[in-house]
Formats: C-alpha cells, structure tokens, sequence
C-alpha cells in the first residue's frame, strides 16, 4: 500500500524578512497583508522575525508610560469609539481641568511605577490658551522635582501653543490618528483626517517628539491596518500607541467584536515590520484583547502603558512588572535624577 504524499505548506521565511527590513527593505503591500493573514501556526516564527527587528533596536528593554486623565468627557466630539464624547451614554467621570497640584502628584505616581514618560490627557476638540498655560505650570514644576519626559495630549493645537509647550520641556506630544485615511469617516464626523495631520505637523514643526498611533478593530479592513501602518511611517511619528478597541457600552461602537489575541499578535508584527526603528506601544485594550497572550506581544513591541487608562481599569502595575520579568524583559531604567535640561526660553 503506497503511503500519501503530503505537500507542505510553504511558509514565509519571516526571519529572512526581518533582515531585509534591517537592511532598508520597505514592505510591499502583497508582504504587509501576508503578515496580518499569515496562518496561525507561524505565529512563533512571525514573532521571531519581529524580536530579531526589535531588539536590533531596543535590545530587551521595555518602556513604561503612564497617563493621567486631565478633563474628563464634556466633549463636543462625535468619536464612535470613546466614552466621553458628545453621542456616548457611557457612565463616566466628568469634570474640567486638574489643577496644577493633582497633574504634579500624578507624576510622583508614575515615577512610583517606574514609568519613564508621564502622559498628561485632556478630553475635547482643543485646548484654551488658559488650560495649555496650567499643564505648563505643572510641567515646570515637574521638570523641577523629577526630569522625566513628559507627553501632552490636548486634542488640536494651534503653532503658537506647541511652541509654548516646547518652550517648557514638553518632550513629546500625542495625537493619534486612529484610522486609516480612508476610514476615517466611518469612525467620526467632526473633524476630519487632515485636522489630525495639521496638528501632528504643528508638533514637528515646534520641535517636540511626534506621538501618534492607532485603535484596531473599529470595523478597518486588513488594507486599512496596513495604510494606518504606511501613514505612520509617512509622518514619522516615534512613538506609535496601538491600541485595540475595549468596546465600551453606550458607545457607538459597543457592539464591536474583540480582536482575537492572535490578530493582535500580527498587528504589532506589522507595525514592527514598516516602522523598525520605532518605539511601538502595546497599549489601551491589551487586557482585553491580547488576554493571556499579553507578554509575548513583548517580542514585537518595546513599550507599554501601565495603571488605567481614560476611563478604563488597565492590568495592576505588579503584575506588568511581573509579567515583563517572567517573558525575559526588564524594565528601562529612567534617569530621575540627573540633572533637569536647560529649557528654551
């Protein structure tokens, strides 16, 4: 009796492609979508190819970023995702600005944590002139006792007040794009694509660090995941936040399916895969999404978020640190005390 033959199926030798990436390969798009549909059973050597990219780069430390809430709700926008915009019945705080005080005490809360980046967060389109002279009121003193980097994220800025910002030692400035040009509209209707880039080209222009990045699983096809990817790299953006959707009930979007750990898992390959050299964040949503397979998205991404997000519990810090020291990471020491930086005036 003749025995079958069995052919095997051909993989894609992504360790092979990871080099090339190192070499100056620029993904095309048939090899950008073959990472997001790979099968399953190469999610090992997938993730292989996106550490050797990773730790050429990073070596096996983990940035740890902190954020703050700063207003709450009482915006006026219509994101299909968010729980304190204008169309969600979502039960969350709301309030106006922190004072001074409670954004300083956040920081000693974050440097408690061992985050190296402080993330100030406010809800709304854009920031008065009154709320960007607070954060920089709290930004100076929190220059003066700790010298970590601080992240705003205040919605849509105007060039003067990214200067202002800059001026103070804001070292980096986040605003994300969330989708893909062309999905854009599905997610939000008032504002556009374009007020998003204005703004991250204010930020560059003023001379902070661009931070932008994106939420998956907002109904985006595999060719939007991959456009989302591209316009980061595009803009130059050094921090890149993938988030995946937490649907919240009274949302727009609450009745989105999760995105499967392993989805997941291939997203931050790809975003490892077209941005090498940059600093990519595993970030709101993980817990639920990424699930037990939370540490080996590690493997493709250098940073995360630690202690809750906006308006959602995130995983306990302990357990983080925990669970980066259990995968073989440690935690990226930050420079507390050195000597603070001589700000513009």
């Amino acid at each position: 009796m003749n025995t079958p033959v069995i052919e095997a199926i051909p993989q894609t030798d992504w360790m092979k492609l990871a080099e090339e990436v190192l070499g100056g390969k620029t993904l095309t798009n048939e090899e950008a979508l073959s990472i997001l549909q790979a099968p399953d059973t190469e999610i090992l050597s997938l993730l292989q190819g996106a550490y050797r990219i990773r730790s050429h780069y990073y070596g096996n430390k983990v940035k740890l970023n902190m954020i703050i809430n700063a207003k709450s709700g009482l915006c006026p926008e219509d994101c299909g995702y968010c729980s304190q915009s204008i169309v969600s019945n979502a039960p969350v705080e709301k309030y106006p600005q922190l004072s001074k005080d409670v954004l300083v005490e956040g920081a000693q809360k974050a440097r408690d944590a061992k985050a190296g980046t402080y993330c100030i967060v406010m809800s709304g389109r854009r920031p008065t002139d009154k709320e960007v002279d607070n954060v920089i009121e709290a930004v100076q003193e929190i220059k003066e006792q700790h010298n970590m980097k601080i992240c705003a994220c205040l919605g849509l800025i105007t060039p003067e007040q990214a200067k202002k910002l800059k001026g103070v030692g804001v070292d980096r400035f986040n605003h994300n794009i969330n989708t893909s040009a062309s999905h854009h509209s599905s997610i939000t209707s008032t504002h556009t694509y374009d007020d998003r880039i204005d703004t991250l080209n204010a930020v560059k222009e003023a001379g902070m660090s661009p931070c932008s990045g994106v939420i998956i699983g907002m109904g985006e096809t595999d060719g939007e995941t991959v456009e989302m990817a591209r316009a980061l790299y595009e803009l130059d953006a050094d921090s890149i936040p993938v988030n995946f959707l937490n649907a919240i009930p009274g949302t727009p979007l609450e009745k989105m399916e999760k995105v499967g750990p392993l989805k997941c898992l291939k997203v931050l390959a790809l975003f490892r895969y077209i941005n090498p050299t940059k600093e990519i964040r595993i970030s709101g949503g993980r817990e639920v999404n990424l699930r037990h397979l939370q540490p080996m998205g590690l493997y493709a991404a250098n940073s995360i978020f630690v202690g809750d997000y906006l308006t959602t519990d995130g995983q306990k810090t302990a357990l983080d640190h925990q669970m980066i020291e259990d995968a073989g990471f440690e935690i990226e020491e930050c420079a507390y005390d050195s000597q603070p930086p001589v700000l513009a005036n």
